[in-house]
């Protein structure tokens, strides 16, 4: 019998790839702490109108590259062909994406044509980086890593990592920049450096090897059931930029579960995983007071409260898990009745670079995506790694009032919401900091040289989104097959 811990996207999928190779009889049995299965996507619906989705996680998902692929091949073979809630390329949500500096909306470029242009708050056009890039080779002692904002301003520019990067590093995961790998996001551009000395150089030359390679035939193992998938090519006839689901995201985990229930996996909510100890043919797992016996386990819980468990038996492979930083996010839902025209400029949102030193990290355009009725519907996104600096522990209400004045400030909404809802996200989000992914190369070794019946997958390891998390289980589940 295989045990999987925690019942967030990624549990919930490792339980459904286990499935998927295993006979019902043998299904796994799975352990939620919490009183509901889902993680952080939560979906909770406006006490003054059922059209009004407030999500209290992540909201949307990228359909584009093979763990975009992959996650619409699970919604498909889950049914969920019609839940789906495309938002095309060509939609203001997609193409218009904009920063707040000096408390003015400055719209990004949306465009090849756009980059030539000299737009606030960039004193030159964008492609310039490319011009810094090639001025600017680089010469000193090779890197093994960096951080993301190291590597911007040295290749690209100092306004370019100010402005654009250190703000997606809000948007994505809560950090900043100065802090986070730059493996976490530009990985091969940061290897081209290395390599090459400049980035246009190893593009140049990546570009070159492929022409010479081009008669090499190529054929990946898993592409076809992908590629056969019908929302895999709708998502790319239609030009799908990103999506959600009919009821919200949350209809993803809840259609998950369900789909686990009805075809023999024990699922199981209040159950805290107390104690971790392996032996020699398995491992044993305190849930509850309650001892289970385990050939495999699979831990989806936070690197954190796994390395709690496993403190005792195995205090170096718990250090290493511990040293992984995550950090609080506050996320602020607001509904404004009557009127969806609030917003002068339809798009996806905001973000605010961190050197504004305002107490907000972005504002999604929620009604601006879907459909929500007669409602201007926003979240306020706040925290993050400043979170403690900027609200201490933080109070509902006074996190609730600061939002509503940058709200005011910014987009010039003077009246107050009709509802709203508070939710501080505790530990939720894992920090790539310079030197994450060997701390991870480090973890994988430990468990596979002392021969452990583990396995980890979720957000702490593989990529903090929910194509990441749903791609990390599956990863996990087949490198037990193998």
């Amino acid at each position: 019998m295989t045990i999987v811990l925690g019942g967030g996207i990624s549990g919930l999928s490792a339980a459904y790839y286990l499935l998927k190779q295993s006979k019902v009889s043998h299904a796994p049995k799975l352990f939620e702490a919490s009183h509901r299965f889902g993680g952080w996507i939560k979906t909770d619906v406006s006490s003054n109108d059922r059209r009004v989705r407030f999500e209290c996680g992540p909201r949307t998902i990228r359909p584009k590259g093979v763990k975009g692929l992959n996650t619409l091949q699970l919604c498909s073979e889950l049914g969920l062909n019609n839940d789906v809630l495309p938002i095309k390329s060509s939609h203001p949500a997609a193409k218009n994406r904009m920063l707040v500096v000096n408390n003015e909306l400055c719209m990004l470029p949306s465009t090849l044509a756009g980059a030539f242009k000299t737009l606030p708050p960039f004193t030159r056009p964008l492609i310039y980086g490319f011009y810094h890039d090639f001025r600017h080779k680089y010469t000193d002692k090779p890197l093994m890593d960096d951080t993301i904002y190291n590597f911007t301003e040295r290749r690209f520019g100092k306004e370019i990592a100010d402005y654009l990067i250190s703000s997606m590093i809000c948007g994505i995961c809560a950090g900043d920049a100065k802090e986070i790998s730059v493996k976490f996001l530009l990985k091969d551009l940061f290897d081209y450096e290395q390599k090459h000395q400049s980035v246009l150089m190893g593009i140049y030359n990546k570009s070159l090897e492929r022409i010479l390679q081009k008669n090499v035939a190529t054929s990946p193992t898993n592409s076809e059931p992908i590629q056969n998938c019908e929302l895999v090519k709708q998502s790319i006839t239609q030009k799908w930029s990103i999506y959600s689901m009919n009821d919200g995201l949350e209809k993803l985990p809840k259609t998950l579960s369900d789909h686990l229930k009805s075809n023999g996996v024990e699922l199981n909510t209040n159950a805290k995983c107390e104690n971790i100890e392996f032996g020699t043919n398995g491992a044993n797992v305190t849930i509850n007071g309650k001892s289970y016996e385990t050939d495999q386990l699979v831990s989806s819980l936070p690197a954190f409260e796994l390395g709690k468990l496993v403190k005792k038996q195995h205090p170096q492979l718990a250090d290493e898990l511990l040293a992984i930083p995550y950090v609080d996010v506050a996320v602020i839902n607001l509904q404004y009745s009557g009127n969806k025209n609030l917003l002068k400029t339809p798009a996806f949102g905001f973000l605010v670079p961190p050197a504004q030193n305002l107490p907000i990290l972005g504002v999604l355009f929620d009604s601006c995506c879907f459909d929500m009725g007669e409602n201007t519907v926003l979240t306020v996104m706040m925290g993050g790694k400043w979170f403690h600096e900027r609200f201490g522990n933080g109070n509902e209400q006074d996190l609730y009032e600061k939002a509503i004045e940058q709200i005011q400030r910014i987009l010039k909404i003077d009246q107050r919401p009709d509802a709203f809802k508070v939710h501080i996200l505790r530990q939720c989000i894992p920090q790539y900091i310079v030197g994450h992914f060997d701390r991870i190369d480090r973890i994988m070794r430990y468990i596979e040289q002392n021969k452990l019946p583990l396995k980890v997958c979720g957000t702490a390891y593989d990529g903090v989104g929910v194509n990441d998390a749903i791609y990390s289980a599956k990863m996990a589940i087949d490198s037990i097959k193998k």
